[in-house]
C-alpha cells in the first residue's frame, strides 16, 4: 500500500504543480479581464435570478430543458457543496496550513469567472435528443463550438472515470469515516444505506435528482452555516488572528507543531489551490453538465446563476470550515493509530473543531453535514458520469452504469477504516481532476473571444434593466 500511496503522490506532484496552478488561475484571470470582471458586475443580478427561481416567480413552461435554472444551480451544487467542503478543506489544512485558505479563496473568486463561462457555453451548444432531453457540457462545447471532437472524447472519458472517485468513493469514504468516529456507526452499514438511498433517485434521471436538489441543498447549506457561525461568534476575538495567520502562512509555509506535518509555500499554494477546484468545480468543466439541463434560451443568463455556485460553495462554507478549524486550534490535535501519534486530518478533523466548542452537538452538526453534503453530490455526480459515459457508448450503458455507481459507493465507504485508504482515494481524486481540467481549460480559452462579446452584449442590457 505503501509503494502505491507513493506513487499516486509522486504523479499528484506533477499533475498539481506550477503549470497546472497557472493554467487554472491563469484562466480565470483571463476570463475575469475578458468579461469586465462579471463575477463583481452581475453580482447582484445573479442573485436576483436565483431568489426569482427559488420563489417560483421564474417562467419557465415552454422553454427548452429538463429542469428549471434554480434546480440547474441547486444540482450543481449538490456536486460541489461535498465532503470537499469538510473532508477536502481540513485536509488542505492538515497537509498545507492554514494559509492553504488564501489560496482557496483566490482560486473560488477567479473560479466564478470560470464557472460562469462552462455554463454559459455548456448552454449554447448543448443539444436536444429525440426523446426531448438535453444534453450538453463541456465535451460538446469542445465538439461543436470549438470543433475538436476527440477532445471532447477525452473529457468525456476522464470525467466517467473521475466521477468515481471525486463524486463517489471519496463522498461515501468521508460520511463512513464521521459516522463511525463520531457516531459508532459501522462502515458497511453506511456504505448499504448510502447506495441504496441512492440508487433511489437517480433511477429517475436529472429530474428527480433536481427536485431533491432543491429541498436538500438550501437545508444542508442553511445548518451548516448556523454550526459555523455559532463558533466564529464565540471566538470573535480571535477571529483577526485567525486571519493573519492564515494569510502569513500563505506566503511563508508554516513549521512543524504537534500532528501537523509543516509546509513549505509550494506545497500551501497547491493544496490550496487544488482542494479549492477539488470543492467548488471551477475549471473541470462539471457543473456546464447540470446548468445544460436548465430550461432557458439564453446561455448568458444561465452563467450568471452558475456563477453562485463557486461562491456559496468556497467564500461561504468553505470559510466556515477553515475559521472553525484555525479558531480552535484542530490542525494540533494528535490521535495514536497504530502506537504512532498522528494528526487529524479529513472529516475528523473538522468534528474535532466543531466538538471543541459546541460538544456533542458539533459532531452531529459535522455528521448531518457529511451525510447530506455527500449524498446530494453522489446523487448530482451520478448525473454527470452518466452523460460523461452515454456521450462514448451512447445510452445504452445507463443502466449498468448506475448499479455500478452504487456498488462503488459501498466499495469507498468500506475504505475509511484507515489513514492510508484515505489518502490514497483523494491522491487519485485529485489526479483526476487534473485530467478533466486540462481540456475543459483548453476550450474556455479557445472559445473565450465568442464569450467576451456574448457577455458584454448581455450585461449592458441587463444593467441598463437594473
Amino acid at each position: 500500500m505503501k509503494a502505491i500511496i507513493d506513487l499516486v503522490s509522486f504523479i499528484n506532484s506533477y499533475v498539481w504543480g506550477l503549470p497546472m496552478i497557472v493554467l487554472l488561475i491563469g484562466t480565470g484571470i483571463w476570463l475575469t479581464l475578458g468579461t469586465r470582471f462579471v463575477q463583481v458586475r452581475q453580482f447582484c443580478h445573479a442573485w436576483r435570478l436565483t431568489l426569482r427561481g427559488a420563489f417560483r416567480k421564474d417562467v419557465t413552461e415552454q422553454v427548452p430543458g429538463d429542469i428549471t435554472p434554480f434546480q440547474a444551480l441547486m444540482t450543481a451544487i449538490s456536486a460541489t457543496v461535498g465532503n470537499g467542503n469538510i473532508a477536502g478543506v481540513a485536509t488542505a489544512i492538515a497537509a498545507g496550513g492554514p494559509g492553504a485558505a488564501f489560496w482557496m479563496w483566490l482560486t473560488g473568486l477567479v473560479g466564478m469567472a470560470t464557472k460562469y463561462a462552462e455554463a454559459m457555453l455548456g448552454v449554447k451548444y448543448r443539444e436536444e435528443r429525440t426523446d426531448g432531453t438535453m444534453a450538453g457540457g463541456s465535451m460538446y462545447f469542445l465538439k461543436n463550438g470549438l470543433r475538436i471532437p476527440w477532445l471532447g472524447w477525452l473529457f468525456a472519458l476522464f470525467g466517467a472515470i473521475a466521477a468515481l472517485g471525486i463524486g463517489n468513493m471519496v463522498q461515501a469514504n468521508s460520511v463512513a469515516l464521521v459516522f463511525r468516529t463520531e457516531l459508532g456507526v459501522p462502515d458497511w452499514i453506511t456504505g448499504i444505506v448510502l447506495a441504496v438511498l441512492t440508487w433511489m433517485v437517480i433511477i429517475g434521471g436529472i429530474k428527480r435528482i433536481g427536485s431533491v436538489a432543491e429541498v436538500l441543498v438550501p437545508v444542508m447549506c442553511v445548518v451548516y452555516f448556523l454550526g459555523g457561525m455559532i463558533i466564529i461568534l464565540l471566538k470573535i476575538t480571535k477571529v483577526p488572528a485567525a486571519f493573519a495567520l492564515i494569510f502569513k502562512s500563505a506566503f511563508t509555509g508554516h513549521a512543524a507543531v504537534g500532528g501537523f506535518a509543516g509546509a513549505v509555500v509550494r506545497e500551501t499554494m497547491r493544496k490550496g489551490v487544488s482542494r479549492g477546484i477539488f470543492s467548488n468545480e471551477a475549471g473541470l468543466g462539471t457543473a456546464s453538465i447540470a446548468h445544460a439541463a436548465a430550461q432557458t434560451r439564453d446561455p448568458v443568463r444561465q452563467g450568471n446563476i452558475a456563477m453562485l455556485g463557486v461562491f456559496i460553495d468556497t467564500i461561504i462554507i468553505n470559510t466556515i470550515t477553515t475559521l472553525s478549524i484555525v479558531l480552535t486550534g484542530a490542525f494540533f490535535a494528535e490521535v495514536i493509530v497504530g502506537g504512532k501519534v498522528q494528526g487529524l486530518t479529513s472529516t475528523a478533523l473538522t468534528a474535532h473543531a466543531f466538538s471543541e466548542v459546541l460538544g456533542p452537538l458539533g459532531g452531529w452538526i459535522v455528521a448531518f453535514g457529511s451525510v447530506t453534503f455527500g449524498y446530494s453530490t453522489l446523487l448530482a455526480w451520478s448525473y454527470y458520469g452518466l452523460k460523461c459515459t452515454d456521450y462514448i457508448f451512447g445510452v445504452r450503458v445507463s443502466l449498468p452504469y448506475r448499479w455500478v455507481w452504487c456498488f462503488v459507493i459501498f466499495i469507498g465507504a468500506y475504505f475509511s477504516k484507515d489513514l492510508a485508504g484515505i489518502k490514497l482515494i483523494w491522491g487519485i481524486a485529485d489526479i483526476l481532476n487534473g485530467a478533466m481540467a486540462i481540456p475543459n481549460l483548453v476550450g474556455l480559452l479557445g472559445m473565450s473571444m465568442l464569450l467576451f462579446r456574448e457577455t458584454l452584449a448581455y450585461t449592458g442590457s441587463s444593467s441598463s434593466e437594473g
